[in-house]
């Protein structure tokens, strides 16, 4: 059964660069081959797409068909549609906390125009949608869940429990963005890697990783390992193997799954899945709960590598993936 439990929607901030993409996830779907590439008549027809989709928003029926439509055409049989925390407007305050907004530093400055622009939509919207299509996703074949990912900061775990709180989740994911206020995925903010040393941010970002483990909040935790998403890592390996067991042990001891994520190896420079096969031959070992993801942000990208991952944990040992309904988790056989 192939399954796929960590997509997105969309994302901000909202740029030229983002109407390229929306165009390109369009067009996989509503190919207009008639039209001459680079013609007028042609990119007057991809404006008055990307203007219904504007209009329309990101919890349309029809951008969320999208995803049915590629979930049926990869053969997903169960589809679990999340949404950043950060996306809703009611956590403005608990992410001001945590995050540098200085406006008179370059990467408070960043991030401040990056929350701003991205902060857009409400949870509680979000909620019905996927929860009013449940019905008809599964008519067409597929189970549809719906998630959270949420960013973990510590000491603000009672906040996040209060947003939490008193929502229908099939299952929450918890990750980890953010390092002493730092978006360290953002490309804007690469350089800040050559000014750290890496063994200590390491330390300093699995330390968080293992705390939010521990919390017992989440029901999975997302890309265990996504600090080398530029390529910046620790080569000792003496060092990783002694986090890739010191996490793997925390994820056992508090008996929360995790996933393999095909994300950064489709959209970033480093090019590689997280967890990384040595981090993943770990997680199996100790026999760690495992999903499948995506990571997907547009709906041409749905599903991607979840077959692939899928053999690769047959081929490490796992015979078992994770499944979830109502914040219960159900394993079922890899087949």
């Amino acid at each position: 059964m192939l399954i796929d439990y960590h997509v997105h929607l969309e994302e901000g901030p909202y740029s030229f660069s983002w109407l390229e993409r929306t165009a390109k996830a369009l067009g996989y779907f509503q190919p207009n081959v008639s039209l001459e590439h680079g013609s007028k008549a042609k990119i007057e027809y991809e404006m008055n797409q990307l203007s219904k989709r504007l209009k329309a928003g990101c919890y349309s029926q029809e951008w969320l068909d999208l995803y049915l439509k590629k979930a049926k055409e990869v053969g997903l049989k169960e589809v679990g549609i999340v949404d950043h925390l950060y996306r809703f407007q009611e956590t403005k305050n608990y992410f001001e906390t945590a995050l540098n907004l200085d406006p008179s530093d370059s990467i408070g400055a960043l991030q401040s125009y990056w929350l701003k622009n991205v902060m857009t939509e409400k949870m509680d919207e979000f909620v019905e949608v996927i929860l009013a299509a449940k019905k008809r996703w599964e008519n067409e074949g597929v189970s549809l869940k719906l998630g959270i990912e949420a960013d973990y900061f510590v000491g603000q775990e009672q906040e996040l429990a209060a947003l939490l709180e008193g929502k229908p989740w099939d299952y929450v994911i918890g990750s980890v963005h953010f390092v002493d206020g730092w978006g360290f995925d953002n490309p804007q903010t690469v350089s800040h890697f050559e000014k750290q040393d890496l063994t200590e941010l390491y330390t300093r970002f699995y330390e968080t990783v293992e705390k939010m483990i521990r919390s017992k909040m989440f029901d999975f935790v997302a890309h265990l390992d996504n600090l080398k998403v530029f390529n910046f890592k620790v080569n000792n390996e003496s060092f990783n193997q002694k986090w890739y067991e010191r996490i793997a042990d925390a994820l056992l001891e508090t008996n929360t799954a995790t996933e393999v994520n095909a994300g950064l190896y489709y959209r970033y420079p480093v090019k590689e899945m997280c967890p990384s096969v040595d981090f993943l031959k770990t997680i199996v070992k100790k026999g760690v709960p495992i999903t499948l993801s995506s990571d997907s942000h547009f709906p041409d990208d749905l599903g991607k590598y979840v077959a692939e991952n899928k053999t690769l944990l047959q081929q490490l040992g796992a015979s078992n993936l994770a499944t979830f309904q109502q914040r219960e988790r159900i394993m079922v056989q890899i087949q």
